[in-house]
């Protein structure tokens, strides 16, 4: 019998294996190289050997959690943003003002290298720290081909440095800048000719994204973007249907789409689509919540279609400055019904899966990265009851504590 890296014992694991929690009390997981090798009742798991064995005195123990949507990577803030929201300033005027996502444009392009890679890094600790193993992080905040193409630099630098896994999306379509306004169709043509060949010829990005809506571009132009990340292997995500419907989701889904995100405009046909597709619905209640909506995402809809649902942070500077993978969890629960089971799944097997990655990560089966949470807490639920749960008492990132 071969001897395994690491055996954790004595916990309580929820696999997220079988369209469930997955749930094994009194459990065993065995991790060589980095992989799960088995997990199962300690008992079918008695006999084997292992150079390290922690006892983990009854904690449960879930995969690391997945946030699929984040903007990690921007300079600065936009708290004076937050001021004039709560002063009954909506989304659309702050855009108009010069705010918004030309504010964020503006203090990233001033940032120096080092210093941007030293503001998403505590941004990054801190989603970390709350147990998140796996992290997409999205451009967007350059608008022109050189400064997103620097943006996904400082992405990757973050996932050489950091024991985490670093899932970089080239948000090619996010804005368009004052200057460009009356050259909309150039702009376009620009960043769609120009940066998505840079992106795949440097392997910069996974999945090309873009903003789908009527504050900024229309399902044509996105269209046009899918064609060309298609034509260079990218995989596609959509922000869609967040502010009103502009049948995104079913263009997404055209293109096989990830994932399409945010989705409170949702309606049947989009649902179907992204059902037939197999795209992942992600939900944001953190931009829900900064922006104080009152339409809520369709969640019996996807239901009845049985569409995949995950949950993100969408952590940005402007509409969702959240930093707590475990809040999002429970703002999906209590903002949205999502139940606890369906709200950790969002940000395990669902987010994996929005990630293109469930193969590899997400849940708790023999092949897959040993990327573990492990929470001091009497039944999993808890994960989206407390809010603001400080974290799990230990990360481990590929079979290493983290």
């Amino acid at each position: 019998m071969s001897m395994w890296d690491r055996l954790l014992v004595d916990c309580n694991i929820a696999t997220m294996e079988g369209g469930g929690l997955g749930v094994i009390e009194n459990g065993a997981i065995g991790i060589s190289d980095g992989k799960i090798v088995r997990a199962g009742k300690r008992t079918e798991l008695a006999g084997y050997r292992a150079r390290k064995v922690d006892a983990l005195d009854g904690a449960w123990v879930t995969p690391g959690l997945v946030d699929c949507h984040t903007h990690l990577v921007f300079g600065g803030t936009r708290a004076d943003e937050h001021a004039m929201r709560r002063a009954g300033a909506s989304y659309e005027e702050i855009a108009k003002a010069g705010g918004g996502i030309a504010s964020t444009v503006a203090r990233t392009a001033a940032a120096s290298d080092e210093g941007l890679l030293a503001q998403s890094r505590r941004r990054l600790h801190a989603l970390m720290r709350g147990g998140c193993t796996t992290v997409e992080i999205k451009s967007g905040y350059g608008l022109d081909p050189k400064s997103e193409l620097r943006l996904l630099r400082i992405a990757k630098q973050l996932g050489e440095d950091e024991a985490v896994r670093i899932v970089p999306t080239l948000l090619a379509l996010h804005a368009i800048p004052a200057d460009q306004r009356d050259r909309r169709a150039h702009y376009v043509s620009e960043m769609i000719d120009q940066l998505i060949p840079a992106v795949a010829r440097e392997k910069l990005a996974i999945s090309v994204d873009a903003f789908c809506e009527g504050i900024a571009f229309t399902p044509a132009e996105v269209d046009r973007l899918f064609k060309a990340a298609a034509a260079h292997g990218l995989s596609v995500k959509l922000h869609a249907e967040q502010l009103s419907n502009q049948k995104g989701a079913a263009l997404a889904a055209q293109y096989r789409a990830l994932s399409a995100d945010h989705l409170e405009h949702l309606d049947e046909a989009g649902a179907k689509a992204m059902a037939a597709a197999g795209t992942v619905a992600v939900l944001l209640p953190g931009a829900f919540y900064a922006l104080q909506e009152t339409r809520k995402p369709p969640v019996d809809l996807l239901r009845k279609h049985k569409v995949p649902i995950a949950v993100a942070t969408d952590c940005n500077p402007g509409t969702s400055p959240m930093l707590s993978p475990t809040l999002a969890i429970n703002m999906a629960c209590t903002l949205f019904g999502l139940t606890p089971e369906e709200a950790l799944a969002g940000m395990t097997i669902n987010a994996a899966r929005a990630l293109g990655l469930a193969h590899a990560i997400g849940s708790l089966a023999p092949g897959k990265a040993a990327d573990l949470a492990v929470w001091q807490i009497e039944s999993v639920s808890e994960l989206a009851y407390w809010v603001g749960l400080p974290g799990p008492e230990r990360r481990i990132f590929g079979g290493s504590d983290a």
